[in-house]
């Protein structure tokens, strides 16, 4: 079964979807067409690149295998936050300061594009600023200090600190340390923001089609993308697909992990109590291995997320799993119920650096395109990545061939052997959480 057909059961209960009706829908592809770009995946990264191409000037078709922001895009923990996956450090490993300095203010350009968006295409995506990253324990806090003296020093991006005298009036629980809190950050709906960006590409002129899975890409000098019910062809390829293009471009695969995670909606609670739980009204993610984030939506709601898994460790009871996470964070929450609980699959590499490039084409240059390995910050990274792939099928490479020298190793243990290599791993690193190690 795959992936696209056995994640569909975590899509079922979203609060996401329940908040959000489509107000709009895109017909599949029937039959032979063509046009400039063609695009694998109405996510937020396709659809971003779609409005930067149309904006250039480029014909451009969108399939999408469910629905606009069916897949991560519409059912993420809604947190839009500064820079990638991995440490700093990790990119200035590979490329040096003044590159990795590079990759940072890209990622805060993802967050500025998120709010030009939002005027240009009047999409109400409840943004709430705000992003608190609090440490469990005195260890974890030591790094949260690290990170912290870096950005300010060598990126100039100083973070407020919140130390374990004032810890309490930030956040309503006696689990955490300290924190970090970045004002620039947020929070938002994701599914209305993914499809107020299907709207605006459409308004463009980009044509989207919906129920159109992608079953093969032809390369060649005009790559073809073969689909149920017709053939795209197109002078140039995004698979922008992520954890979903399973046997479209193999080569990518063993790059990329699927890891399930999910969230709990709690009934409406009473203002005064949500508005008590964090004060500051912003989006928070410890800094554990096997994390947890959550925020308060504009209704009153605690959105609680975490519990990576894969999805042959699933826990049988997930709302439970989930409910007791919570308590751990929030006693005062006992009586309170959930209205839903929903997951995804985030796509997250090996070393939680971004993985964007090329393959390789028969003849000419290549002109195959792909975005993945987001890995849990993809809400602002979309837009940037967006961006400069359109940018790079422009015609000016220079910004987008920065991340496409980030180097990549694939997940060992091989096709059958990645996934039981992985429940090890994840099961190594909620024991170091446990050990506070």
């Amino acid at each position: 079964m795959s992936l696209l057909d056995s994640d569909h059961d975590l899509a079922r209960d979203s609060y996401y979807a329940a908040t959000s009706p489509r107000q709009a829908s895109f017909p599949r592809l029937q039959g032979s067409a063509h046009c400039d770009v063609a695009i694998v995946g109405a996510g937020l990264a396709g659809l971003s690149a779609a409005i930067e191409l149309a904006d250039r000037g480029f014909d451009v078709r969108v399939l999408e295998a469910r629905q606009v922001g069916w897949g991560a895009s519409g059912r993420n923990g809604g947190q839009a936050i500064h820079g990638v996956g991995c440490d700093p450090l990790e990119i200035e490993r590979q490329l040096g300061l003044d590159e990795a300095r590079r990759v940072w203010a890209a990622t805060l350009e993802g967050l500025d594009i998120i709010h030009a968006r939002c005027r240009r295409f009047a999409i109400d995506a409840e943004w709430r600023s705000g992003y608190l990253m609090p440490a469990v324990h005195a260890r974890r806090a030591r790094m949260l200090q690290a990170l912290a003296d870096r950005l300010a020093t060598h990126y100039d991006y100083p973070l407020r600190r919140i130390g374990p005298d004032e810890i309490g009036r930030w956040i309503a629980s006696r689990r955490f340390h300290s924190a970090l809190h970045d004002a620039r950050s947020g929070h938002l709906h994701p599914l209305k923001y993914a499809r107020g960006l299907a709207r605006g590409a459409a308004s463009l002129g980009v044509q989207i089609h919906e129920d159109t899975r992608v079953n093969a890409l032809v390369a060649g000098a005009r790559p073809k993308l073969l689909t149920p019910q017709g053939v795209l062809s197109a002078r140039q390829v995004l698979l922008a697909g992520n954890a979903y293009l399973q046997g479209v471009a193999p080569r990518l695969e063993g790059r990329i992990m699927p890891i399930e995670t999910f969230i709990a909606a709690t009934e409406p609670l009473p203002e005064p109590l949500a508005v008590s739980l964090i004060p500051s009204g912003s989006a928070v993610s410890d800094n554990n291995f096997v994390l947890d984030y959550f925020r308060v939506s504009n209704d009153h709601r605690l959105l609680f997320g975490g519990g990576e898994s894969h999805r042959a460790s699933r826990p049988s009871d997930v709302a439970a799993a989930m409910r007791q996470r919570m308590l751990l964070v929030f006693p005062q929450l006992a009586q309170v119920r959930f209205e839903h609980v929903w997951g995804g699959v985030v796509d997250v590499t090996l070393n939680r650096a971004p993985d964007f490039g090329r393959l390789p084409a028969s003849s000419h240059s290549p002109n195959v395109y792909y975005l993945q390995g987001f890995s849990g910050h993809g809400l602002a990274l979309t837009g940037i990545a967006g961006r400069i792939v359109a940018e790079a099928m422009a015609g000016d490479a220079s910004r987008f061939d920065v991340f496409a020298r980030l180097k990549h190793r694939v997940f060992p243990g091989g096709r059958w052997l990645r996934a039981p290599a992985l429940r090890l791993g994840l099961a190594w690193y909620r024991l170091r959480d446990a050990l506070a190690w």
